[in-house]
């Protein structure tokens, strides 16, 4: 096709004359940029307006405060993206670099959200003193910190785990490493870090009410959003409030799914790593209505054309970014000098912490904190476990199926956006009436953070599992156990250890809601590091909550570097396509 054609076949009277799917697309992004335009307005007015205006329990506000989270939970889920691409692709491509930010990573995760909110309000207010901006940013980056690791742990698991076959091809057409990063491995890492888009949007609802009920020390910050209208509903014990919530909960989580991820899925599809063309490929119907546009698909033409222009510029890695072979003398003696700054900046760091720690606690203090965290650790190892005996299965079972991942989508969205707060009353009751221990049964509170994880990231392997390999599996009539063992369980392992992970660090940030559980002017609580941090952070005491901090960091890296991390890199040597 010469280039007049395609000019007449895009710029031409017939493309450009609207049709009805272009009316219908334009009311629909009229409608998104005026929602979008009305709750930012919202956001400069002054501080002083959200004590005139206290947040209210009639179902009538629903729709505003609905319209105000799922704006902070956009704009965190985008920054989230950014992050990925950057910290992912720096810890995937340099060995150096990793050595520091991987461990990094299994740190901030594993720090609670109350821990960053203790630090960072009053930061974020300090910023934009006396304006509603400033509690807005404190909320959004609370926020991301429930969103960023686990997609970041995604493309760094894709990134690493890019078959050889295609690695060979990018070699052989002479691609630059901007090239390659467009051209291969974005688009590989694209199933499953969609996937986990979607879980860091339900991480977001889960954390939400943490997030917009601001209370650390003398410091009170209440965003009118859906979070906040669910604290004041448990607050003031209101059961239809809650009901109430839950139904604008699902009604949101609908939308943005039929709106968002449901066309970046049947779009994504396009990305799979196979031979053979897919037996069922995910359909969108958002996706087909901007497709049958005539218009609207002309205008953006030359944002294609930008983009293509964009991702085919030959621009090389930083020599610290390019792959290496064999390392020689100089780079063992580089290595030597990189892991030497390493180890005295964790050592500075580690003595900054102790003379902070020993001016106003002592070692019964640690022991304390460490008692605590062992039990908050059992608890967390037995929830993995449970969740990836239940959910494994489940999860292959729909990803292999994307008809049925359609129906199921918003369904495990909502699940998995649902507030351990709005099950505290059936809980607390149960446990009342029944003179029941906590310890015990508040424990099934914290798998609400935990099994998400895994479901979504083996939905994700499942999904990217090749046809081909599938359809050689049938040829050879591999079935039953060994269609799992020799199939299937290896096609979805480096997925269901990165869930693993990331499942880790949201049971350890679910033990915060988890181990203290109200319900009006009832209170239980748990033994364990998560109720430990909970009571210190309303207490203001800082350097409790530092401690419990640092003993968790502590606990998490090291379950993840003797367990997971050994797991992560079998199956990068044995388990890899291609």
């Amino acid at each position: 096709m010469t280039f007049r054609d395609v000019r007449s076949a895009v710029w031409g009277p017939v493309s450009l004359r609207p049709n009805f799917w272009d009316l219908a697309a334009l009311l629909l992004l009229v409608g998104a940029m005026v929602l979008v335009v009305y709750g930012g307005e919202q956001t400069i007015a002054p501080l002083s307006e959200l004590e005139r205006t206290p947040v209210s329990l009639d179902p009538a506000n629903l729709a505003y405060y609905a319209l105000r989270t799922t704006m902070r939970m956009l704009l965190a889920i985008v920054c989230s993206t950014i992050f990925t691409f950057v910290y992912a692709t720096v810890a995937a491509k340099s060995r150096r670099a990793e050595m520091v930010l991987i461990p990094m990573l299994d740190i901030l995760q594993s720090v609670p959200i109350l821990g960053f909110l203790t630090f960072t309000v009053v930061f974020f207010m300090n910023l934009f003193p006396g304006r509603v901006l400033g509690a807005e940013f404190a909320c959004v980056f609370a926020i991301f910190t429930s969103q960023a690791w686990n997609m970041t742990f995604s493309m760094y698991q894709s990134l690493r785990n890019v078959p050889k076959d295609l690695d060979e091809a990018t070699a052989s057409f002479h691609l630059s490493g901007w090239q390659r990063f467009w051209r291969l491995d974005v688009p590989f890492a694209m199933p499953g870090l969609i996937w986990n888009a979607m879980m860091s949007m339900s991480g977001g609802w889960f954390f939400v009410v943490a997030s917009e009920a601001i209370t650390v020390g003398s410091t009170t910050v209440t965003l009118p959003g859906v979070g906040s209208y669910v604290a004041t509903a448990i607050e003031q014990k209101n059961l239809p409030a809650i009901g109430y919530a839950l139904l604008t909960m699902l009604i949101v989580i609908i939308a943005y799914d039929q709106l968002l991820f449901r066309p970046i899925v049947a779009w994504a599809d396009k990305f799979r790593f196979e031979q053979t063309a897919s037996g069922e490929a995910p359909t969108s119907w958002m996706l087909d209505l901007f497709r049958r546009t005539r218009a609207l698909r002309a205008l953006t033409y030359p944002l294609a054309m930008a983009n293509k222009a964009i991702s085919t510029m030959r621009i090389s890695w930083p020599v610290a970014l390019r792959p290496s072979g064999k390392p020689g003398q100089h780079s063992r003696v580089v290595d030597g000098i990189w892991i030497t700054l390493i180890v005295a900046a964790a050592s500075y760091a580690a003595w900054l912490a102790y003379q902070f720690l020993s001016a106003s606690l002592g070692l019964s203090d640690v022991v304390d904190a460490i008692g605590d965290g062992l039990v908050t650790l059992l608890r967390v190892i037995v929830l993995i476990a449970l969740a990836s005996l239940i959910w494994v299965p489940v999860g292959v079972s729909i990803g292999l199926r994307p008809k049925l991942a359609e129906r199921i989508q918003p369904l495990a969205q909502f699940l998995a956006a649902f507030p351990a707060n709005l099950a505290f009353p059936v809980f607390v009751v149960l446990i009342v009436r029944f003179h029941l221990d906590p310890n015990v049964w508040l424990s099934p509170l914290m798998i609400l953070g935990t099994q998400w994880y895994i479901l979504f990231n083996v939905i994700a392997g499942a999904a990217a599992f090749p046809t081909d390999l599938r359809e050689a599996a049938s040829s050879l009539h591999l079935g039953g156990w060994r269609w799992w063992v020799k199939v299937v369980l290896p096609g979805i392992f480096p997925y269901y250890v990165t869930g693993a992970i990331t499942a880790s660090g949201g049971s350890w940030n679910a033990s915060i809601v988890a181990e203290v559980a109200s319900w009006g002017d009832t209170h239980l609580v748990a033994t364990g590091l998560g109720a430990y941090i909970a009571h210190a952070t309303e207490a203001g005491d800082f350097p409790r909550v530092v401690l419990g901090i640092v003993v968790m960091c502590i606990l998490v890296t090291l379950f993840n570097r003797l367990l997971w991390r050994p797991l992560y890199a079998f199956g990068e040597r044995r388990l890899r396509l291609g």
